[in-house]
């Protein structure tokens, strides 16, 4: 018997669950988040936690979005055989308007970050479409449904190798999660795919994505298998790196590792790693042909009491009175709580300033003396000044660094490491890189009190914006020394991990 889909199902489906994943954080994760938040040690880190604990609740409630990147919609499907699809439209462009309507839904409007063109001329297509989707025909006569949203700077960090099969999978990935730094914004899980040919690994890893984190059972009960057992080697020695929440330095640097794997060819060995970040999203959900589902929202009482607040000792500056002087005296490691005014900036924007200046054209704004935000913010809805607005990975304006502090810039302010030539430009401008905490878009848009366009409106949310700040929470990630938080703090930890055994279980 054919059990109909109606496209209008399909469609207010994917859209519902593209709301719900925006604002509701899996619980497997705020579960795990919590108990990650109960054993750090690192005051650094357990700050940033106690951030993104806070943002999550906050977006329950207010059902905004828990990152400003609202992400790349990846929908993984498993059609029934005996279904068919009642729409003249491909399953494709159903998909898609659900996507659509998800993301322009005018009380919680997501950010569109998807360009057509990609090699070019970059246009945003406006309404976060297309999706990347991937079907799989299997018997039954139901529709199986995997949504997730994947913000950019997690995904960015995805690896892959072609390995020889004598090569170690565990010494390839402890290589390769230093080089991630911080901007796939830990902690979150590493899915890990295997085998197959080049694509499928890639798809392996993404599909593992979509498990519930389960590595505290794992290990209570032992593991049954090789892939059990190589997941808690995984877990264990990536923790003992040190690396931490936010890459301050800590105990929490993934919360579990997730492996699929495929049979291969016998010359080969095909191991791709994509990681998930603290805004991890995705849902699930069927369709049996009696009509559209709805996820069930997760009760409030669920999630742990962190209500983060400014640390007391956190020196609070002035933004219309920042000088050279000032900003000398920031250490690394400094917690700072920002007022009055900074503008923003961020890929598109850096790159326009580039060129204008290359052809001798004045700039639409001053940067003298001021200081700047790599962020690009939800619009606003309501009474909001802002939308969600965390920080983008401030690596991928490294390129940048030194002709923007030409222009007299003091202060950047962004997510992640920087690299060895921002830190360089900057000890060697007496400036400094300060750090917000990357999945607490919401609680940071709370300390913005003022936002207007200042320059390049036609990018959108890539536009100059200038912020009216109070008590914006960032920590001094490099000094104008050149000291780097984000290289030293994870080598205390990983020594004091290893002489005081903290990941050993009591």
């Amino acid at each position: 018997m054919t059990t109909t889909i109606r496209a209008t199902d399909l469609i207010d489906s994917v859209a519902d669950a593209l709301q719900f994943i925006s604002y509701y954080h899996p619980m497997d994760y705020i579960r795990a988040l919590g108990e990650a938040y109960q054993a750090e040690r690192s005051p650094a880190a357990k700050d940033a936690i106690a951030q993104i604990l806070t943002n999550s609740r906050m977006c329950a409630e207010g059902h905004r979005p828990i990152c400003q990147d609202t992400g790349i919609v990846t929908v993984f499907v498993k059609w029934g055989q005996d279904c068919r699809l009642d729409s003249d439209l491909s399953l494709q462009e159903v998909i898609d308007e659900g996507v659509r309507r998800a993301y322009l839904h005018p009380e919680n409007k997501l950010r569109a970050s998807i360009l057509a063109d990609p090699a070019f001329t970059r246009r945003n297509t406006r309404d976060n479409t297309p999706s990347v989707l991937h079907v799989e025909m299997v018997p039954g006569s139901r529709v199986s449904v995997d949504v997730a949203a994947k913000g950019g700077g997690s995904e960015n960090k995805s690896k892959f190798k072609m390995m020889n099969p004598s090569d170690s999978i565990v010494d390839w990935v402890l290589e390769m999660i230093p080089q991630m730094g911080a901007g796939w914004c830990p902690p979150g899980m590493l899915g890990i795919g295997i085998g197959g040919t080049a694509e499928k690994a890639m798809l392996l890893a993404k599909q593992s994505l979509m498990g519930a984190i389960d590595m505290g059972q794992l290990k209570a009960r032992g593991p049954k298998n090789d892939i059990e057992a190589l997941r808690i080697e995984l877990m264990d020695k990536v923790n003992a790196l040190g690396i931490g929440a936010q890459g301050l330095g800590g105990l929490s640097t993934i919360l579990d590792v997730k492996i699929l794997d495929w049979p291969t060819h016998a010359a080969s060995k095909p191991v791709a790693m994509i990681p998930n970040c603290a805004a991890t999203r995705h849902a699930h959900f069927t369709l049996d042909g009696s009509g559209p589902s709805y996820l069930e929202a997760p009760k409030l009482s669920d999630w742990p009491q962190v209500d983060w607040q400014p640390d007391s000792a956190a020196i609070r500056v002035d933004l219309d009175a920042l000088t050279p002087e000032v900003v000398a005296q920031w250490k690394h490691g400094d917690r700072l709580l920002l007022n009055g005014k900074m503008m923003t900036g961020r890929d598109a924007a850096h790159k326009r300033i580039a060129d204008m200046l290359a052809k001798g054209e004045p700039l639409p704004v001053d940067f003298r003396g001021r200081v700047i935000y790599y962020v690009g913010p939800v619009d606003p809805v309501g009474e909001e000044v802002v939308g969600p607005a965390g920080p983008t990975t401030a690596t991928r304006m490294d390129k940048f660094t030194r002709m923007m502090l030409d222009q007299g810039l003091l202060a950047m302010v962004g997510k992640a490491e920087r690299g060895p030539a921002a830190t360089e430009a900057i000890a060697e401008a007496k400036s400094a890189y300060l750090m917000a905490v990357g999945g607490a878009a919401y609680l940071v848009a709370r300390a913005i009190k003022g936002s207007k366009v200042v320059g390049f409106e036609d990018l959108g949310m890539e536009a100059i914006y200038e912020f009216e700040v109070s008590d914006f929470p960032v920590t001094v990630a490099v000094d104008s020394a050149g000291q780097n938080v984000h290289q030293l703090a994870p080598l205390v930890w990983r020594e004091k991990i290893a002489r005081e055994g903290l990941l050993t279980p009591a």
